[in-house]
This record gives C-alpha cells, structure tokens and sequence, in this order.
C-alpha cells in the first residue's frame, strides 16, 4: 500500500485527535500530506501546514474531512485552531483532476459541488467497516454514560435499545455481557430475529408505547421522531434516555423535560470517549479506500 500513496497529494482539513492518528499513518505510507487547523507541535514530522482551507486544496488529489462533516454554511470542525475554516466552491476548484473526498456525511450542498467539479465524493460514515468499528466505541461510551446517570448497575436493568443495525447490535451483545436484561425494539423482521438469536426479548416498533413503562435506561439508535411527546408520556420518571441518533436524535427534548424525564443527547462519541480507537479506524480504512479509488479514477482517466 505504502507505494501505492507514495507522493499522493492529500490534504487534511480540521478535525481533531482522529485526524491525527491518520495524519501519521498517512505520512508512514508515503502520501505527501498538508494539513489546515493543527499546530506544528501536534502534527507528524513530514507533513505541511497550510494557513488556508483553499491554499491547503490547491493542486490536492485527496481531501479529507472530519467525520462530523461540516456545517450548514460550509465551516469546518477542528479542535485545535481558534480560526474559522470554511470550505467553499472555489477551493474545490484548485483540487487536481481527477480528485476524491472523503468525509463522514456530506450536506446536499457538498454533494453538488463535488459532482459539478468531477470529484469523487466518498461518505464513510455508513461503510459498513467504519461503521461496525466505531460502533465499539460508541457502546463503550453510551453504556459509560449510563453508568454515570443512573443510581442502580447495569447488571440486573432492563435496558432498551430502539433500533438494531450496527450500533444497536453492538450495544445490545454488550448490555447483555454486563448482565441487563435486553428489550430490542425495531420495525424490521430480520432486525427482530437476530435479536432473539442473541437471547434479547422483541418489541416490534409499533408496540413501543406499551413498553416503556417497564425499563431503566433507554439507548435510541434511530435518526427519527420515536420517542415523541405521546409516546414519552407514557414513560416512568426514573427512566433514563441516552439518544445516540445524529442531530436533532429521536427523542422529544422538550416533551422528556416537561414529563421530568433525563434525556441526554449523545451522538459522535468515538470521537469525545476513545479518539485514538476512532482514530486508528480511519487509519486503517481511509489509506485502503485512497488506493482503491485514485487507482480507478486515473484507469478511467487513461481510457477517456
């Protein structure tokens, strides 16, 4: 792989403790890396600095940013510069042809730019390998909040997790090892049985409100309204709500707070409870993901 990167132009733009864990692998694996929004001090000997998003683009084959993405306006999370860095259009416009970004979830605006440049655009956040990795992490960190939240152990609750995909899976297997008794809730058949394989109990999604009055802590892994005002209402006081979902979550925060319910919004917590896991993610997929990719682009490249 390393001569596959070898003198590939990537550039790094924000992030935080993830990014430099790629940052130096990226480096090892001979890639000419420049970086916006770090300090010298944090960065691996080897790689650039760039003062601009749009300087640190020019001419780049790669463009990687944080996995939260960025904002509605186009700002760029990083942790360790007080500096606003936004990307923008033009910027893109200063990337090599052909090109590719990597990024954890593309707002629609990015995703025009990008198929209006001929940039590849890959969202790594739903892949499978980055999603079942961080899912560990994010596990960790949900049941550490849990543990921190409720008066009683994890061993001998009744926990609910709402969805069952990669991060619900995960969650339940773990809750289940601690000793909790495990209620999977989810609208899908296939979801329902595997969780039955794993020895948790089933709810079908539809029967939610009915169930609620009944558990400790509930874990919401879906990005949508379920735990609305009509279905909270329902709920007993003492439960605890951790919503593990992307912004806005699934909870009703407001409806939760009125009925005196705790309900806590959790999302992104790879990054804030185990960084350098989360970081050694990305350094094992992002470099095999550059390799396969550029290799495709600059084969179609050579037939057009």
């Amino acid at each position: 792989m390393s001569s596959a990167l070898s003198g590939v132009k990537i550039a790094v733009l924000g992030g935080d403790d993830r990014e430099l864990i790629l940052i130096s692998e990226l480096v090892t694996l001979g890639a000419t890396v420049t970086v916006v929004g770090f300090p010298r001090e944090k960065i691996k000997h080897g790689a650039f600095i760039s003062k601009s998003v749009e300087d640190g683009l020019f001419e780049a084959e790669v463009a990687i940013l944080p996995m939260v993405g960025t904002d509605i306006r186009g700002y760029i999370r990083a942790v360790y510069t007080e500096e606003k860095l936004q990307l923008t259009e033009k910027a893109l416009q200063g990337m090599a042809i052909p090109s590719m970004l990597i990024i954890g979830t593309a707002r629609p605006f990015l995703k025009q730019w990008t198929a209006k440049l001929g940039i590849t655009l890959m969202e790594i956040g739903e892949m499978d390998d980055v999603a079942i990795l961080n899912s560990i992490p994010t596990a960790e960190g949900a049941i550490q909040i849990a543990m921190q939240e409720m008066k009683t152990t994890i061993h001998g609750s009744r926990a609910m997790v709402l969805g069952f995909g990669r991060v619900g899976m995960t969650l339940g297997r773990t809750l289940k090892a601690l000793g909790a008794t495990v209620l999977v809730v989810s609208q899908h058949d296939g979801e329902l049985a595997r969780a039955y394989e794993m020895g948790c109990q089933r709810i079908h999604l539809f029967d939610l409100a009915d169930s609620l009055n009944r558990v400790d802590v509930v874990f919401n892994t879906i990005p949508a309204p379920v735990l609305t005002g009509e279905v909270l209402r329902r709920m007993s006081p003492d439960t605890l709500i951790i919503d593990l979902a992307a912004a806005p979550g699934g909870t009703e925060f407001a409806a939760a707070n009125e009925y005196g319910i705790k309900a806590l919004l959790a999302p992104g917590l790879p990054g804030k409870v185990a960084p350098v896991t989360a970081g050694r993610v990305l350094a094992e997929v992002v470099p095999r993901l550059i390799e396969k990719t550029m290799i495709k682009a600059y084969d179609q490249l050579h037939l057009a």
